[in-house]
Order: C-alpha cells, then sequence, then structure tokens
C-alpha cells in the first residue's frame, strides 16, 4: 500500500512511499485491530497539523515508513475506517469507525477503554498525544446515524468543533469586552462556523471579516459579516471600537499592521490557524496586545471536566448541527479517487487556491 508522506522542512514536498509491512493477515496481538481507511477529508486544517507538526506532536500520531532520515511525515487526516482483523473481544470484523487516520489504506491500533461507542487507541507512541485525537467513533451504535452525512461529518466535524470551542471561549471570556470581532482568512471552514455561532448569539459584537479578494464575494454572499474587507484594506477598519482578532492565517505582518492602525483599542488575538502558514511565525507579532495560540483539544477536554462529556457532547453537537445546516447551501463535495491521485489538490490546499465552497474527499 501507500503512504501519503510530506516533507517536515518543505510541507509542499509530497511522496508517495511504499509500505507493504502491514496487511489484514498481519499477526495481531490482544485487543489490536486493523482497520481499512474508506474515506477522508482534505482541508486547510490538515496543512496546520503539518506546520505545528513539531512543536505539537503532530507527526507522532502516524510514524513514516521508510524514513531513516525522520524528512517525512504522515499528517493525520479525519475520516471513516472498516475494521478488517480483530484480535479484541469487543470491536467485531465489519464495525464502521469514524476518527483520526493516515492517508494511507490500512492502520493497526490497539482498542482501549471500549464503550458502546467509542474506544480509544492506546498504542504507546499515542500514549502522550491529547486524547480528542485518539477517540474512534464506533458510528453504527450512534443512535439517529445516517450514513448520508458521512461527507459532512469528515468535513466539517473537526472544522466546526473548533468553531464551537472559539464561540465558547469568547464568550466565556465576555468577547473580551470588545465591540467588534475581526476574524482573519474569513472564508476558511472553521471561521464560518465561528461566524455562524457569533451571527445567533445575542448580544454580540460586530462581526467583521477579512479574506482575500478572490475569495471576498463568496463570504459577502454568506450574510453573516457586518462588513468585508481584503487584506490590503487595514486602513477601512474602525479604529475607536474596541477589538479582539480570530486569527486563522497566521500572518505575522498583517498582524502587525492591524495592531498598528488599532492602537490600544485591539484588546485581544486568538491565533487559531495557520493558512498563511509561509508567512507565520511562533512568536507574538504584536507589541502591546495580549495574545495566545487557541488549542482546541485543551479547551475541549476543560470543558469536559468542568460540563461532563455528556454536556460537552450536547452542546457542542448542536451547534454543530445548526451549522452544518447552515453549510449546506453553499458546500459542493469533489471525490478524489486514490491515494495515487491526491498530490495535486494537495497542492492547492497547501498554496491556498482551493475555492472555499469545495469540500476535499479523498478515497483511498
Amino acid at each position: 500500500m501507500h503512504e501519503f508522506q510530506v516533507n517536515k522542512h518543505d510541507f509542499t514536498k509530497t511522496r508517495l512511499a511504499e509500505n507493504n509491512d502491514l496487511t489484514t493477515e498481519t499477526a495481531l496481538s490482544d485487543n489490536e485491530v486493523i482497520v481499512r481507511v474508506d474515506s477522508f477529508a482534505l482541508t486547510a486544517n490538515n496543512i496546520t497539523y503539518a506546520v505545528l507538526g513539531e512543536k505539537l506532536g503532530y507527526w507522532q500520531f502516524f510514524p513514516a515508513s521508510d524514513n531513516a532520515d525522520n524528512t517525512w511525515g504522515i499528517i493525520p487526516v479525519w475520516g471513516f475506517a472498516t475494521v478488517m482483523s480483530s484480535h479484541s473481544n469487543d470491536i467485531a470484523v465489519g464495525e464502521k469507525l469514524f476518527g483520526y487516520f493516515p492517508p494511507t489504506s490500512l492502520v493497526k491500533m490497539t482498542a482501549t477503554q471500549v464503550s458502546s461507542q467509542r474506544f480509544f487507541d492506546g498504542s504507546a507512541h499515542r500514549a502522550a498525544l491529547p486524547p480528542g485525537y485518539n477517540v474512534y467513533r464506533r458510528v453504527l451504535a450512534e443512535p439517529g446515524y445516517n450514513e448520508n452525512y458521512d461527507k459532512q461529518r469528515m468535513l466539517l466535524f473537526p472544522l466546526y468543533i473548533t468553531s464551537f470551542c472559539l464561540w465558547d471561549y469568547l464568550q466565556s471570556q465576555h468577547w473580551f469586552d470588545a465591540e467588534q470581532v475581526i476574524i482573519i482568512s474569513a472564508s476558511s471552514k472553521t471561521s464560518i462556523g465561528l461566524a455562524y455561532g457569533i451571527d445567533d448569539s445575542e448580544p454580540a459584537p460586530n462581526l467583521i471579516g477579512m479574506t482575500s479578494a478572490r475569495n471576498s464575494e463568496f463570504v459577502k454572499e454568506l450574510g453573516v459579516y457586518k462588513q468585508v474587507l481584503n487584506y490590503g484594506d487595514i486602513s477601512e477598519l474602525n479604529p475607536t471600537l474596541k477589538t479582539v482578532i480570530v486569527d486563522m492565517a497566521g500572518n505575522a505582518e498583517q498582524l502587525k499592521a492591524i495592531e498598528q492602525h488599532m492602537g490600544k483599542n485591539l484588546t485581544y488575538c486568538l491565533q487559531v490557524g495557520l493558512t498563511h502558514w509561509d508567512a507565520a511565525s511562533f512568536t507574538s507579532p504584536f507589541t502591546h496586545t495580549d495574545s495566545e495560540m487557541f488549542f482546541a483539544p485543551g479547551h475541549i477536554q476543560k470543558r469536559i471536566t468542568q460540563w461532563g462529556a455528556k454536556e460537552f457532547e450536547r452542546q457542542s453537537m448542536s451547534f454543530m448541527a445548526k451549522s452544518m445546516q447552515r453549510s449546506a447551501s453553499w458546500l459542493a463535495f469533489t471525490t478524489i479517487d486514490g491515494i495515487e491521485q491526491m498530490t495535486g489538490v494537495y497542492a492547492d490546499v497547501c498554496n491556498g487556491v482551493l475555492a472555499p465552497e469545495k469540500g476535499i474527499i479523498v478515497k483511498p
């Protein structure tokens, strides 16, 4: 089988590596399962995993084969898989799973903490990684599961769960006393999910979207932003209003320019994504503005501790269901058949030229 691998030092470089060490006939230890990856989504979020691969441990989830010099890594993706062989008393062959997978055909996992609707991969190399990425949903046991929504789920779930966390955090902080929220990279799907949440909130600050010229019309047609500006139109921002930034782009120079324009009325910045990964900086670009790198898995664990898992699931799923429903009017799926055909569309995602309404689904 092929693994889609990315150069850790230049994310635009990829390769297909042959890995025949794992087959459906591979001998298994207790509680191990082998699953076939059936389909997964590819978004700018996956590029963020690459950019933060060393810093946040994303390269550790699925170690790359044929990689003696540690140059290559595997970017995790969200999708569906089928259990092909099992040495677990609780997980049957044929089960359908939703979760975090490598862009390849087969993967081996260790099923631990098994319940009727989920289990965790307890593989040793994943033990120290965020638990939210190690959970696998046994979807056929979920009440009301409908496979017709699989594409929406694998594309939007990992994005809109981050949107929910951002929305929840901003509300809990009383919007950082802001009168307006600027979302940078407003056409990204995580931005759109957050914008839907703010649009549904009452009261809430004014919502400003900043985007590229080519995506400006799309963002305006969403109907959720009071003002839509191109990246170069910083002078059109109202500097008299207290402002918080939610930054999905990671462009340090853009953030510096906004701070210079807004002065002390820029009260806070949440740095979330890296759609402009080639202009990113891991140090704060600000002179006086407080900021933080927002990490959704950390917020999820905090809320589960405070609310309990069931209440977190109830609130987050309600938010995501509403956001997914609103997205149906513009979202258009494109299916890629075969890992071998993934290179071109990966380049489009990596270079930020994929149309914002497109949703890429890959079937290995």
